[in-house]
């Protein structure tokens, strides 16, 4: 058996395949003993035929197509391997020269691989950024999350409604003194200044107090969702059936504790800030990562098959599918709400698919032009990482890795090198805040303005 190949286009290969006429021979005769129950053949009982009867009957080619099949996996698998290529779709029969029992067994195929890269560019690159910093608000919200788990909800019972609390209450909505549809409910929820119901709702139960009932007068807006109540004025009559309010905790050293590993609230914001410092050097640090192979790409020439553009496209809408399983939605759900298909949403995604596909081949030829290698020291560095992000013991979690799972960490160690080499050779400016840029754009027009007034 032997095979060859050529070279069509940057994405595209041709490999031809010689099989020995022993080699045919044995997978025809495979061939038979494998279909010769379900061909039926006069005056044999089925499966009791020979051969050449069913041969001469069906014509001499009846096993042809199943003998190729026979060979063609293991022919094509051994060639793929031994010249190296990487397929990134189904082979395709380009041509049978020859096929017959006696002879050697000749075809083409052709097939899609990686397609080759023209870089451009990838050295000095000059990118821009907006770069984040840690700012008081960023702060503030941090520990607002933790003030939300440390609040706790008490029953009030010596005060009317105030704006911030939790009501319940009993109500039913008419308009010119008819119900209407969705416009009574008992025991509901409602947190007085959430503006949950129509303007003016919420205002008006500031107030009230627990038992007490009140006709509340409101209208609904001219764009409201139903059509029957657009515009129109409305009374709801209300009870207050109980409130509550939210108690939260003083912002000192007692909250620092209960909250966090630190006993006084100055080593618990200290902390925070560091947490949120690191987060956002990570986010610059992307930032500026995108931003480089974004250029990179766009500098590189590359023609993609358009399987590797589908399988990404189905990566994209499998993370999409997981990301709302977790939220507790599903992907169907979604496509309904927007009166999506899902070939829409395919078609929506392809453009960022192929930006990513792109990407990666212009990495991997970088890192392929420049020699870049990760040490055995940076795989490792890659495998104590994942192990982190998993909460598992490393030496547990590499006991535990399959090969792929290894070729995995080590092209993301690639990856990084990779990233890291842009990054040394790159120019990197913060951009301006729009504000600046208007004031500059302004000061250089006035400027303007006044050399013309002088001349």
């Amino acid at each position: 058996m032997s095979h060859s190949f050529e070279k069509i286009s940057s994405n595209k290969v041709k490999i031809s395949f010689e099989i020995p006429a022993e080699q045919f021979d044995n997978a025809v005769q495979q061939a038979y003993l494998k279909n010769r129950n379900r061909i039926n053949v006069p005056g044999f009982r089925r499966g009791k035929a020979p051969r050449r009867v069913m041969e001469r009957m069906y014509g001499d080619s009846l096993f042809y197509d199943d003998a190729l099949d026979l060979l063609f996996p293991e022919a094509y698998s051994n060639a793929v391997r031994e010249l190296e290529l990487r397929p990134v779709d189904r082979p395709e029969m380009d041509k049978l020269e020859q096929i017959g029992v006696g002879q050697d067994l000749k075809f083409d195929v052709t097939v899609f691989v990686y397609p080759d890269v023209t870089l451009g560019e990838y050295k000095d690159l000059e990118v821009e950024i907006a770069r984040q910093e840690v700012t008081d608000e960023m702060i503030d919200r941090r520990i607002q999350q933790d003030v939300d788990k440390a609040s706790r909800t008490v029953d009030v019972e010596d005060r009317p409604v105030e704006q911030g609390d939790m009501v319940n209450l009993d109500y039913a909505g008419s308009v010119d003194g008819v119900a209407f549809d969705g416009g009574t409910a008992q025991g509901q929820t409602l947190t007085i200044g959430s503006h949950q119901f129509i303007d003016g709702f919420e205002d008006q139960m500031v107030g009230m107090n627990i038992g007490e009932e009140k006709d509340l007068q409101v209208r609904f807006p001219d764009d409201y969702h139903a059509e029957n109540l657009k515009g129109k004025d409305a009374v709801f009559h209300v009870k207050v059936n109980g409130i509550q309010k939210v108690e939260k905790p003083e912002l000192d050293d007692d909250f620092a504790a209960d909250i966090s590993d630190f006993d006084t609230f100055a080593d618990y914001r200290a902390d925070i800030v560091k947490q949120l410092t690191e987060q956002t050097n990570r986010n610059n640090d992307t930032m500026i990562s995108n931003a480089m192979v974004e250029k990179a790409a766009a500098n590189a020439t590359v023609d993609i098959p358009s399987a590797m553009i589908d399988d990404e496209v189905e990566n994209l809408i499998n993370n999409m599918r997981y990301e709302m399983a977790a939220q507790g939605l599903k992907l169907e759900e979604y496509l309904s709400y927007f009166k999506m298909s899902l070939d829409d949403l395919k078609k929506q995604r392809r453009p960022e698919a192929e930006q990513r596909v792109k990407a990666q081949l212009v990495i991997e030829a970088i890192r392929k032009a420049e020699g870049i290698e990760p040490t055995e020291e940076e795989v490792e560095k890659a495998i104590r990482d994942q192990a982190e992000v998993y909460g598992e013991d490393v030496e547990d979690f590499k006991k535990n890795l399959n090969e792929s799972q290894k070729e995995y960490l080590k092209e993301n160690a690639q990856i990084l090198k990779v990233l890291d080499f842009l990054k040394e050779h790159a120019k990197v400016t913060d951009k301006k805040p729009e504000a600046q840029e208007e004031k500059k754009e302004d000061a250089a027009e006035a400027e303007a303005t006044s050399e013309e007034t002088k001349e």
